[in-house]
């Protein structure tokens, strides 16, 4: 799953930056983001049903091939002269539409391969290499732009795409989960009623979606590493990369500590934390100043993945897994997406910076809102249920 995270992650920063150099509008990065969040959002949902009625290694193999065709057509269209953007959007579009299949696949998949008593240790683990990925990712896709150019960095992403297919090919075949009876739409219908039914779900959930949709800026950083900081593609690399190099951190971290005590309360400040640091961000004009502001943010975004990914996998029953894991996926993936859209969105109507300041307010008043409105979470303890049923454990 490395080179797969790897791949995707080059490839999102590549073509961050290409096409802010051919636009030189902070709003098509905006539109890269709203390419790949439409097919995803309309096709998620179905993905989740699917994992849930078809072998799910089969599932995961298949979607991601969508999404190394992307990237291969990346590289086609790197080969010739520098053209107009839109055929660039879509790839993004086959990418959107491969991942809203794979994400819950691959979800559902792990939650087979893992023993329940080592989920949150599972999930620390699997966040710890999605941000190593993280890493590498725009770290490399910066300096391979710098090294030869688009067309490099997308040849080593067609090579990643397709050693991470082979690998997955490894695992064995596994058997078909028990299907649901009823049609798609009875059993879409199903899985959204479980999540509405789960106040801590939703909360964490809702929280996550609204943080990262106006809190995270991180479609805009290749604006400020040209225009603001002056660092160029390398340090562009940097910047993209310096989030994930927190998360690890937490990640390894929360892999020694193991469970938390006060989890609900976590949960809620270290997204605060998050918009702080974003605020910050946005004012700080100092190249070091700014990654260590990204590190720490990606320290506390880390938090609250461990958190979310163990709360839906402990509050869940495995024949609903991938159904949940698109609703999560739909929460989750589209605030990435959605949030790339509009970041640049408010970034044409009020200046790059000031939409940056702008979400990361917003991030607060979301967190205020989330508390108030699901105390459930905000007295959560434990992170896993009092009994298998889905029964909350708060105090």
């Amino acid at each position: 799953m490395t080179t797969i995270f790897v791949a995707t992650q080059i490839q999102s920063a590549v073509l961050g930056w290409q096409v802010y150099l051919l636009t030189d509008d902070p709003f098509a990065l905006g539109l890269v983001g709203l390419a790949e969040a439409v097919p995803f959002l309309a096709l998620t949902l179905v993905g989740g049903w699917t994992a849930d009625r078809a072998d799910r290694r089969r599932v995961s193999l298949l979607s991601f091939g969508a999404v190394g065709l992307s990237g291969l057509a990346l590289l086609l269209l790197s080969l010739g002269r520098p053209g107009p953007v839109l055929p660039l959007y879509g790839a993004q579009v086959l990418a959107g539409a491969g991942r809203a299949f794979f994400r819950p696949a691959s979800a559902a998949l792990g939650s087979e391969l893992v023993p329940r008593q080592h989920y949150q240790n599972a999930a620390t683990w699997r966040s710890s290499l999605f941000h190593v990925a993280m890493v590498l990712g725009p770290a490399l896709g910066g300096g391979l732009i710098a090294l030869g150019g688009p067309r490099l960095a997308y040849g080593v992403v067609v090579a990643f795409s397709a050693t991470g297919l082979f690998l997955m090919a490894t695992i064995a075949p596994r058997p078909r989960p028990a299907a649901a009876a009823g049609s798609i739409g009875a059993g879409l219908s199903e899985g959204i009623r479980f999540v509405l039914s789960q106040p801590i779900l939703l909360g964490a959930l809702s929280l996550d979606l609204f943080a990262v949709l106006f809190g995270g800026a991180t479609a805009l950083l290749p604006v400020f590493a040209r225009d603001i900081l002056g660092v160029g593609e390398v340090g562009f690399g940097l910047l993209r990369a310096a989030p994930a190099v927190g998360s690890i951190f937490v990640a390894l971290l929360l892999a020694r500590l193991g469970s938390f005590q006060r989890a609900g309360r976590v949960l809620l400040w270290c997204v605060a934390g998050f918009g702080v640091s974003w605020i910050a961000f946005a004012l700080s004009r100092s190249y070091a100043l700014s990654l260590a502001l990204l590190v720490l943010g990606g320290a506390l975004d880390g938090v609250s993945v461990v958190l979310r990914g163990t709360l839906v996998q402990l509050w869940t029953p495995q024949e609903m897994m991938g159904r949940v894991a698109a609703v999560n996926s739909f929460f989750i993936g589209s605030s990435n997406e959605l949030g790339a859209f509009e970041s640049g969105l408010v970034a044409r109507l009020l200046g790059v910076v000031p939409s940056v300041v702008f979400g990361g307010a917003m991030t607060l008043v979301t967190v205020a809102g989330v508390a108030w409105r699901a105390p459930e979470l905000r007295r959560l303890r434990r992170l896993a249920p009092e009994r298998a049923d889905g029964d909350a454990h708060a105090a």
